[in-house]
């Protein structure tokens, strides 16, 4: 039994998402997500069609953060341990993490990594700028809109790779239908008859979530309860989104619905998209006390399945155009993207943050400089897991009327081997110097009691 049940013209073409909103209208307005007490992943919107509500967010924040804050810094520098020290601090006296903490002083990308024998200091350094929580409840930088790196997230990159242990070997999401609704969707596909009109559309939307039901969400490597993994669902989530046409990106990428073609692949194909990271090198210098991220972080790729009749899942050799076109589309725009969807700018730091982690692991530079994470790596002190954990999402469903073929279900996810980022075929050397000057051009020595950022 197969999936290319409508033989009349014109005959409808059907997307399916292994998960998102029931709504069938396309997302344009400020969106993020939020996990109900089921642990059923859903889209939440902000009303601001002006924008003028941001822009008074943005302007309060200005005139708010102190001005070494707010100032935007090509190059901010955080000593990971100065930062733990002070961390511990405020949480013996009971005084709470003030937003600079919690925010790790408007880093917006974490681009090196240093480290400083001398002084024993892991030092992260990247652009940073003031910041504003936006409607949705994410912090976004005040001058480019981008994503702001989060405390949080440092701290379960770090734990992934904590001292004295063998660090993770992968860190994913993946969100896929169960057997049991596959093999559904099979049998009402081959009970829905052989003919259709456009009048059958809705009937056999529904009839296709409801058959299909919730999908499942495995995350791998991290806590499930962590915003970490929260983003990496949300990322996978909305990219899926776009790819059946649901949601418009703020910049042009064509969907897979808009760039299929009747009969372009097989009629039980089940469609796969993840994200991976994207380096084109990471380069280090001789002594191992300097590493840059060079490349643009991230790439969407995808893979093809096959579908039995029993909702089993077989591999597939097959390329298919319309998926290809899509996911090099998205490659090739994730860096605009990123700059105007803030939620693809927190995938890239998540992924860089586990990089680096990886990085500062492999290199052993906890040992060397006596550090053993502290509260960092204590969740009874500093607890990070606070998050409902996302555990199904339901299926979206998208019609248009193309050809005889059926698009089937969507899966995937992401993807994160941080340690094949440092396999030996993809480190640089810095042989131009220009990586051990921009380490050594870094002072420590006028920073003053307590401080623990400095531009």
């Amino acid at each position: 039994m197969g999936l290319r049940l409508f033989k009349q013209m014109p005959l409808l073409s059907i997307a399916l998402l292994v998960f998102a909103s029931s709504a069938y209208a396309q997302l344009q307005s400020p969106a993020g997500v939020h996990v109900d007490a089921k642990g059923v992943l859903r889209m939440q919107r902000a009303a601001d069609p002006s924008g003028q509500l941001m822009r008074q967010r943005v302007q309060q924040a200005k005139t708010s953060l102190a001005p070494e804050l707010n100032r935007p810094s090509p190059l901010r520098k955080i000593s990971l341990n100065r930062l733990e020290a002070v961390v511990d601090q405020a949480v013996e006296a009971n005084a709470g993490l003030t937003a600079e903490m919690l925010n790790l002083a408007g880093l917006t990308e974490i681009r090196y990594v240093f480290f400083y024998p001398e002084s024993g200091d892991i030092v992260l350094a990247g652009p940073a700028e003031g910041f504003v929580e936006d409607l949705t409840g994410r912090v976004v930088g005040t001058s480019t809109g981008r994503a702001t790196l989060r405390l949080e997230d440092l701290v379960v990159a770090l734990r992934a790779y904590a001292p004295n242990t063998k660090g993770v070997n992968f860190v994913g999401v993946s969100i896929d239908p169960t057997q049991e609704g596959l093999q559904r969707m099979q049998q009402f596909l081959s009970a829905a008859g052989t003919t259709a009109t456009p009048d059958d559309t809705q009937r056999i939307v529904l009839g296709l979530q409801q058959s299909l039901g919730l999908q499942t969400v495995t995350i791998a490597g991290i806590s499930p309860q962590t915003h970490f993994a929260q983003v990496l669902v949300e990322a996978d989530y909305r990219m899926k989104l776009i790819g059946i046409g649901l949601e418009q990106p703020p910049v042009r990428i064509p969907s897979y619905t808009e760039n299929s073609r009747p009969g372009g692949s097989s009629r039980n194909a089940l469609k796969r998209w993840f994200f991976t990271p994207n380096y084109e090198t990471v380069k280090v210098t001789e002594d191992g006390l300097a590493m840059e991220l060079v490349g643009q972080g991230v790439k969407l790729i995808g893979e093809n399945e096959m579908v039995t009749a029993d909702g089993g899942r077989q591999q597939a050799n097959q390329t298919d155009r319309a998926s290809f076109l899509f996911t090099s589309t998205f490659t090739k725009k994730y860096d605009e993207l990123a700059d105007r969807s803030p939620v693809y700018g927190q995938l890239r730091s998540l992924i860089n943050l586990l990089i680096v982690s990886a990085y500062i692991h492999e290199q052993d530079y906890y040992s060397q400089a006596d550090f053993d994470l502290g509260i960092f790596n204590d969740e009874q002190r500093y607890a990070v897991e606070t998050y409902q954990a996302p555990e199904t999402v339901e299926t979206a469903v998208n019609a248009v009327w193309k050809g005889s073929r059926l698009l089937t279900p969507i899966g995937g996810g992401v993807s994160i081997k941080a340690k094949e980022a440092l396999s030996p075929e993809r480190i640089q050397q810095d042989e131009d110097g220009s990586l051990a000057k921009t380490q050594k051009d870094v002072t420590l020595e006028k920073l003053a009691p307590g401080q623990w950022w400095w531009d």
